[in-house]
């Protein structure tokens, strides 16, 4: 017999299942900080009687934190929050394990917004949103129901500023916590994560020699930071452009050249946006491109790199292989635009690798958890994720890799207390 959630889900065939438990359990083995949590959820039950929404990448390790919060007691209900990051399998895989979900890889525009309609309309008591995209919907068209959602969690940073436009605006319906700024999402999952997935994509897609090309990487934030760190390793020149003056210095002193756009425009053999923010790559810079130029993007939505001024400027443009689109341009050269535009990472690739999503999606649960425990407390605003949420995390991936640290001791503590501990 189907269960509910193979009735009300709208995916792509359910007959992939297999091969989607298999990833499931492939990316089990490398999170064990969800493990962790999944029992203390499964013995406690905290989401009883719950209705918790995510808009999220549907990939393996997506799908486990889903599947724990459902071992929490909540019923969940997923759509995509990328189009091209979804893996039909392991959707079917947590269809047939209870979970509803309303997501096909490459779905259209318009697929994606139904979808997005569709899981609101599960009236879920919480969420888990991506980008934003759900809470936005909420705040536009249905403010009725917002005001019925206890509250929930913003995994990006384009999300976390969208919302913090919201909250000064004093149109934020509810609480929401900001996990994208917390110590052990950002400086793990911005640094490591991406730094290691964006080239997975692109390597993955392009099958090129990293060492000896020019790099250029717009946004020097965690993001940024690691995408260098890696093409460092690979032997490339990393060329960074900001907007920042602390993170431009910053960039050199970690040993990278800083210009604008335009400046490295001419000098880039690989172009990668990690802003969050719209059109920085523009047709003034694309003028200025050498001859097979690549680019991509890094950040939540395809507006980093100006794909309409793209094919103003282009004679024909068309699909040379999976994931890379070629532009001609009048004078000869051609510009090459990497999935679409879209998180090249999760688009033309699987993403952040478990042990970093480990962690991630750790503080996504417990962060949840907060929320709906203290909902009495929590005005309608964005939060930071509490210290004792990060540390706790922080602990438990120690522990489940057998390390140990110090704690202080009396004297020490009273030490840093004292503002003069030669008085004690």
């Amino acid at each position: 017999m189907p269960n509910i959630a193979s009735e009300r889900s709208v995916i792509r065939d359910l007959q992939l299942a297999p091969s989607g438990h298999h990833k499931l359990e492939w990316v089990r083995k490398y999170m064990p900080v969800m493990n962790i949590l999944k029992e203390e959820f499964e013995s406690s039950r905290p989401f009883a009687g719950l209705t918790i929404a995510c808009c999220l990448h549907l990939e393996a390790k997506t799908g486990y934190l889903l599947q724990t919060l459902q071992a929490g007691g909540a019923w969940v209900i997923a759509c995509a929050s990328n189009p091209l990051s979804t893996q039909d399998d392991v959707v079917a895989a947590l269809v047939e394990s209870g979970i509803t979900v309303f997501a096909i890889h490459g779905e259209s525009a318009e697929e994606y917004q139904r979808f997005l309609e569709m899981t609101l309309d599960c009236e879920p008591d919480a969420i888990i949103d991506d980008g934003a995209d759900m809470v936005s919907l909420l705040v536009k068209e249905r403010p009725g129901q917002a005001s019925k959602i206890i509250g929930g969690c913003e995994e990006t940073t384009t999300g976390i500023i969208r919302l913090r436009s919201m909250d000064r605006e004093q149109v934020l319906p509810f609480p929401m916590m900001a996990v994208n700024d917390a110590y052990m999402k950002y400086l793990f999952d911005n640094r490591y994560g991406t730094g290691q997935s964006v080239w997975d994509g692109i390597n993955r897609t392009t099958n090129l020699v990293v060492a000896g090309k020019t790099v250029v990487v717009a946004g020097y934030g965690w993001c940024g930071k690691g995408v260098s760190m890696r093409a460092l390793g690979m032997g490339a020149k990393i060329i960074v452009t900001e907007i920042d003056p602390i993170k431009a210095n910053e960039a050199i002193m970690d040993g990278f050249q800083v210009m604008t756009m335009e400046d490295a425009a001419p000098l880039g053999d690989v172009f990668i946006t990690v802003t969050g923010n719209i059109n920085v790559i523009r047709k003034e810079h694309m003028r200025l491109m050498k001859d097979n130029a690549i680019m991509a993007n890094a950040g939540h939505f395809d507006v980093e790199i100006s794909k309409p001024d793209l094919l103003s400027l282009a004679e024909n443009h068309r699909t040379l292989k999976n994931n890379i689109e070629e532009y001609l341009l009048p004078d000869g050269r051609r510009l090459h635009l990497l999935a679409e535009g879209r998180l090249v990472n999760l688009a033309a690739g699987d993403g952040h690798p478990a042990e970093v999503m480990d962690l991630s999606f750790s503080l996504q649960a417990l962060s949840l958890l907060y929320v709906i425990q203290n909902r009495a407390d929590l005005k309608p605003q964005v939060y930071k994720v509490p210290e004792e949420i990060d540390k706790r995390v922080a602990l438990l991936r120690l522990q489940s890799q057998g390390v140990t640290i110090d704690n202080l001791s009396s004297e020490q503590e009273l030490y840093l207390k004292s503002w003069d501990p030669e008085g004690e």
